[in-house]
């Protein structure tokens, strides 16, 4: 890897990490004392309380999500998620993902957990705690402390050969590629993705070397173990978080717009066995006609008021 790389682009992303951290958070307002009452006063009613995250959680870490007005990274950029047919069946498909989430790696493994990462984490100590169910893959709650959690759409800190299903961490993989792409080099950055993708010119993915499984050789197929768009969730993934809402007698959603079905569907099965919920998260939600309470503001601004449970 060409030095230009090594030292001045790590060293933009880490001024970038440290300078605007909360850029990729929408506008909103501060909630109301009165907001803040009724949220305390329902989940104080919660005796097996079930937590599901989204990615506005991680906009306070500096990872953007998807779908916010202005600052996600639909609004940003036209680059969009690779689909997983297309991964699985195209090297070329492969080498652009590879070649941008190399180049992202160091920004976004250098995300740090923010506040509301950490009460989740401590709320694990009190016997009210009964599961987190998080959609974002950025791994920030394993590295806050949470241990009581499914990933719904997997962990990009983690990567999986496809063909012998063995595992590797994806620091790991940084240094693989890095030997064998010992000259490459590239002048543009573009934007992070909630995923860990950067969007970069054609022009840089032309020399690149993908890796492959140590095991499998050269034609095995490496993808970090998340849950491509276009791809399905283990059906025992589902049946864990099936479980833990079937227990539950509240689910408290944070930083999700519930957009997405996998995450939606665990709000509507609440709904259905008649709990109490609470969703926190800035702008309009595909459940709001559900929730018990609904507060448009940070995760961070609600969160700091119940340090716990």
């Amino acid at each position: 890897m060409c030095e230009l790389l090594r030292k001045g682009v790590i060293g933009a992303f880490s001024c970038l990490m440290s300078s605007s951290v909360f850029r990729f958070v929408p506008e909103c307002g501060q909630p109301t004392t009165k907001n803040i009452r009724e949220f305390v006063d329902v989940l104080s009613t919660i005796k097996h309380l079930v937590v599901m995250t989204g990615a506005g959680i991680s906009t306070e870490s500096g990872i953007p999500d998807y779908r916010s007005p202005k600052v996600g990274q639909y609004a940003r950029t036209d680059h969009r998620p690779v689909l997983h047919g297309d991964f699985m069946q195209s090297l070329t498909v492969r080498k652009r993902y590879w070649t941008r989430n190399y180049v992202a790696w160091p920004r976004f493994s250098a995300s740090q957990p923010n506040e509301t990462h950490q009460t989740i984490a401590n709320w694990e100590k009190s016997e009210r705690f009964t599961w987190l169910i998080t959609q974002n893959v950025d791994g920030l709650h394993t590295a806050a402390g949470s241990k009581m959690l499914t990933e719904l759409h997997g962990c990009s800190r983690r990567v999986i050969c496809m063909n012998c299903h063995s595992l590797f961490s994806r620091e790991m993989i940084q240094e693989w590629i890095e030997k064998k792409n010992p000259n490459w080099c590239m002048e543009e950055i573009g934007e992070l993705a909630p995923d860990g993708d950067c969007n970069i010119s054609d022009k840089a993915v032309n020399n690149f070397n993908i890796p492959t499984c140590p095991n499998c050789g050269p034609e095995s197929i490496l993808k970090t173990d998340v849950v491509f768009f276009g791809g399905f969730i283990a059906r025992e993934v589902h049946n864990k978080c099936y479980k833990v809402v079937e227990s539950c007698d509240g689910m408290l959603v944070l930083g999700s717009s519930l957009t997405v079905l996998s995450g939606c569907r665990y709000v509507q099965q609440a709904y259905e066995q008649s709990v109490p919920i609470l969703i926190v998260t800035i702008g309009p939600t595909a459940a709001d006609d559900l929730a018990t309470v609904k507060i448009s503001a940070k995760c961070s601004d609600v969160i700091r008021h119940v340090p716990n449970l």
